[in-house]
């Protein structure tokens, strides 16, 4: 059994076939899946994909990357965030890749939702992207392992890894580990704790090989995962007993 912990199936290539999609995860071994927020408009559309699904659970938050949308305050975030099937507030942190300027909206933003998670006690869905120490430092200055959290897509180097495995986070590692030039993450595989790793596909975006450059969906996780699996020596099997073991120890209020 395996779970795409990070996926956004109410992106319109992935709804408009979602049954499809779905079927394909099925057959994969893929039993759950988590649908990720990225602005609040998302938030009904996703709701009503996991309303519909026991096995599809949700967050709710507001993707660093969307400077013009309606901002949520903490309340808003802390109402979303306590709705049935939502097990975790994000995708959110700090991304200064394709940005410039004052990033102080960003830092707020990052500040609200790290507050609106501890509130409810779930976890947070990190993303970073060219910030990665700024990124660290926020989750330690206002103590974001309260809630505990998980580096998504993790795309960084063995020195950040390890300073979020010592605030007692889980490294989630996508498609970008089969690449041929990924070698910081591959190393971050083998070397992250079993007990404190994830799998994700974080599609519709970054397929792993051999599907690379194409949508990706949920059911290529197993790719993933099988890469991990042989990167590690060990089977696949004891690769998706973790990471699934993992993931419902991290997202407490998911249910299997």
């Amino acid at each position: 059994m395996l779970i795409d912990s990070h996926c956004h199936l109410n992106f319109d290539s992935l709804l408009e076939e979602l049954p499809d999609v779905l079927e394909r995860a099925a057959d994969a071994g893929v039993s759950h899946m988590l649908c990720i927020s990225c602005t609040m408009e998302d938030y009904p559309t996703i709701r009503s994909i996991t309303d519909a699904h026991d096995n599809i659970f949700a967050s709710v938050g507001v993707h660093p990357c969307y400077p013009d949308v309606p901002e949520p305050t903490i309340e808003e975030l802390i109402k979303h965030a306590s709705d049935s099937g939502v097990v975790a507030v994000g995708e959110t942190g700090l991304d200064y890749m394709r940005i410039e300027g004052d990033m102080e909206w960003q830092r707020e933003r990052f500040r609200r939702h790290i507050e609106a998670a501890a509130a409810v006690d779930k976890p947070l869905i990190i993303h970073t992207r060219a910030a990665a120490d700024e990124t660290i430092a926020m989750l330690r200055e206002h103590r974001a392992n309260r809630s505990g959290a998980v580096m998504h897509c993790f795309a960084e180097d063995w020195r950040i890894a390890e300073q979020a495995l010592d605030m007692g986070f889980y490294i989630s590692l996508s498609g970008i580990v089969t690449f041929k030039s990924a070698k910081a993450v591959q190393e971050v595989a083998q070397k992250t704790p079993l007990d404190r790793l994830l799998v994700e596909t974080d599609s519709p975006y970054l397929a792993p090989v051999p599907f690379r450059g194409k949508r990706n969906e949920p059911s290529y996780v197993r790719h993933t995962a099988q890469f991990v699996a042989d990167l590690r020596g060990i089977p696949l099997e004891e690769l998706a007993a973790a990471t699934t073991q993992n993931f419902f120890s991290l997202f407490k209020q998911a249910k299997p």
